[in-house]
């Protein structure tokens, strides 16, 4: 028995061919949905990148309790369990996030791993005097650019390293029995840098400024600059497919399909203009992010070209690798093994879940049933109390600083945490939810989510199921309290949102108009922040329309962040903006 887990990062399930999409040529995904199952109710639960890893390792959520970081002692890990039974696992990825101080602790719970250097702004090569590459603003994306000037061929490129680690390690071990061997890339996560090769795939004109790595904000670019950077995602999934396709080459050769099962999937997805956004984590965690592709092969089953559609997430991936093992999943596991039976399209033999949790920490909590989708923001506008469990207090790049341990306690031990007692910090938030409002949508009728609902039956069913699945994931006191819902009891209508916030949903939900739109004067949307704030008389208008804003710790370290640049961020209203504008012009 072995097992191979090829995971990507950031891959949209929306553009793929095996869920209906013709954007992206990838005929390896394809020939991958020919000889497996594919999941069509996959859900991402913890975003993004390292809480989704540590749901991958533990079968349990991360966001309801810490943000991002690195295993607690107390986490169960999976590569570490199999480990202990006899079971060989091995890591290749050149995914930067697990060398760092936010992910240190994932890495050593394989028997062996490999790590490939150079992908988004890895601190790799080091270049002193070398002046920025044009379109590389900040020290990250100035590495980036240092590090592509040593790999300007693909074979020197950290995803055909990875693959070549992966496949090198299957071919080592073809006699070998009772291993599992996670292949795991960082592409396509952005950058997007991929080759000549692939981009010709998808011609289009452009003659604007390189645009392969879109900012965490609101689209205000040019339609062509969007298209521009729409073909280099596409591009990079196109190299990925040709990598995928060296593994379905390796088991169709070595006859692996006979024992071996197969996982392929990935971590959450990435917008490219949908909704009026681009990226991740700065706006409502809509379908396109967390609705993934996803598929298995299962040898004892041997179920392929089928779809399932139970409800399944991120969490159920360890629980599957055990049972595959036959090594007995923890009782702290809340994932369930993924079933796959010879089912028709239209049926499912998984086991059912009645519905799956996901979010970031200290954003809106969401769940869904599979067709309604509940996106539940913080009741006030101070998104708190925000609480951060953990014993491992270290954030993506670097650890806690001394600050954040000013009003720290022990919390009582979680049913989790093996009798330990954690720290308990004051979280802070990427994004304040209140900001997008609470939002509620049929995917039946509004795919898209679109057009929020305003139904207050449904919303209190949803609200409900969100509720029972806080308390099975003992979730704090704290964000029960966040949410403006009973800890003991169930929600009742008096507890409903959408109605409520609709307003500062629709809002949020306007597209940000080009800065020249707006007045302008000495001090004006372009102005750095920090300049706004530095004179008193704009930090009086600030503090009249944006109070949330000014009194944030965050906005004394944006420099030259504009205020226009924190709106596409921060779901600031138009009408808010033209008033800040128009005040701002008098002074």
């Amino acid at each position: 028995m072995r097992a191979i887990m090829v995971m990507f990062d950031s891959l949209n399930r929306h553009m793929l061919p095996p869920y209906g999409s013709d954007e992206i040529i990838a005929p390896n995904f394809t020939r991958l949905a020919e000889r497996t199952v594919a999941l069509d109710n996959f859900y991402a639960g913890s975003m993004p990148c390292m809480p989704a890893r540590r749901e991958i390792h533990t079968g349990r959520y991360n966001f309801l309790h810490r943000s991002w970081g690195p295993l607690e002692p107390f986490d169960d890990s999976m590569p570490e369990m199999l480990k202990q039974a006899g079971v060989h696992t091995h890591l290749a990825s050149d995914h930067p996030h697990y060398w760092e101080d936010g992910g240190a602790t994932y890495h050593p719970r394989y028997s062996t791993w490999e790590f490939f250097r150079g992908q988004e702004g890895d601190p790799w090569k080091g270049i002193v005097d070398r002046a920025p590459a044009e379109g590389f603003k900040g020290a990250i994306m100035r590495q980036d650019a240092i590090n592509r000037g040593y790999l300007r061929r693909e074979a020197e490129h950290p995803q055909t390293k990875t693959f070549d680690a992966g496949l090198h390690f299957i071919e080592s071990n073809l006699e070998a029995d009772r291993w599992f061997v996670q292949i795991e890339c960082f592409d396509p996560h952005e950058p997007f840098f991929s080759y000549d090769e692939y981009k010709q795939l998808y011609p289009h004109k452009y003659d604007g400024p390189e645009c392969d790595w879109p900012p965490y904000a609101k689209v205000t670019e040019p339609d062509d600059q969007v298209e521009h950077a729409r073909a280099e995602y596409k591009a990079l999934v196109s190299m990925c497919d040709r990598s995928l396709g060296r593994v379905l080459d390796m088991m169709d050769q070595n006859n692996l399909w006979d024992d071996t099962l197969l996982i392929v999937n990935t971590d959450h997805g990435f917008l490219l203009g949908e909704h009026g956004w681009w990226a991740k984590s700065v706006q409502p965690w809509f379908n396109e992010l967390v609705h993934l592709p996803a598929f298995i092969w299962d040898p004892r089953t041997r179920a392929a070209g089928t779809h399932d559609r139970a409800l399944v997430q991120t969490v159920d991936i360890a629980p599957t690798l055990l049972d595959f093992f036959r090594v007995p999943s923890t009782p702290d596991m809340l994932g369930t093994p993924i079933r796959t039976t010879r089912a028709t399209e239209t049926e499912s033999n998984s086991d059912a879940r009645e519905g799956a949790l996901f979010g970031i920490h200290g954003g809106h909590v969401n769940v869904t049933d599979g067709r309604y989708v509940y996106m539940r923001a913080c009741a006030t506008p101070d998104n708190a109390p925000l609480e951060e469990y953990t014993l491992m207090p270290t954030h993506m790049r670097g650890r806690f600083a001394p600050a954040e341990f000013t009003d720290m306690e022990l919390a009582k031990p979680f049913s989790f945490t093996k009798g330990v007692r954690t720290l308990k910090l004051t979280g802070r938030a990427q994004v304040n939810p209140y900001t997008f409002g609470t939002l509620l949508f049929d995917l039946e009728s509004d795919h898209a989510q679109e057009h929020p609902l305003d139904d207050p039956d449904q919303e209190l069913r949803m609200l409900r199921l969100l509720a029972q699945l806080m308390r099975e994931n003992d979730a704090p006191a704290s964000q029960f309290e966040r949410l403006g819902l009973p800890l003991g009891s169930e929600p009742e209508p008096a507890h409903l949102l959408v109605r409520r916030q609709s307003e500062i949903a629709a809002a949020a939900a306007e597209p940000l108009p080009p800065l020249d739109e707006f007045a302008s004067g000495k001090l004006n949307l372009g102005t750095p922040v920090s300049e706004l704030l530095a004179d008193q008389r704009s930090r009086t208008v600030l503090d009249a329309h944006v109070p949330a804003l000014t009194q944030s710790e965050f906005l004394s370290m944006l420099g030259s962040t504009t205020l226009y640049a924190l709106a596409a961020t921060t779901a600031l209203s138009t009408a808010v903006l033209h008033r800040i504008a128009t005040e701002l012009a008098r002074i």
